[in-house]
């Protein structure tokens, strides 16, 4: 079972960058889900999946944290931002499409 260390990414429901700064382990899922027949409900008895999600300042504290407690983990690296710069003025260029 292997750890995933990463940095989320920004919500796409809201455009400010909170939480988008530190660092996650989380844990794979090992079991499957399986839908309750009475009320049908999903859900799982994995609890380091569902459950588990450790938050760091850094990536090396992360990475400390996993080699300590003895984990296989798998840093994922974050993508550059790509800002492409806008103007309000171009919402009225003459030969704007739609």
């Amino acid at each position: 079972m292997t750890a995933r260390i990463f940095q989320p990414a920004k919500t796409a429901m809201q455009s400010g960058r909170a939480r988008t700064r530190g660092w996650v382990l989380e844990f794979p899922r090992a079991t499957r889900r399986d839908v309750d027949p009475l009320m049908g409900w999903t859900g799982s008895t994995d609890m380091l999946a569902d459950e588990v999600c450790l938050t760091f300042d850094s990536r090396e504290e992360a990475i400390a944290y996993a080699e300590r407690h003895g984990l296989v983990y798998d840093v994922i690296e974050p993508q550059a931002r790509r800002i492409q710069p806008k103007s309000y003025a171009a919402n009225f260029r003459w030969d704007r499409i739609g």
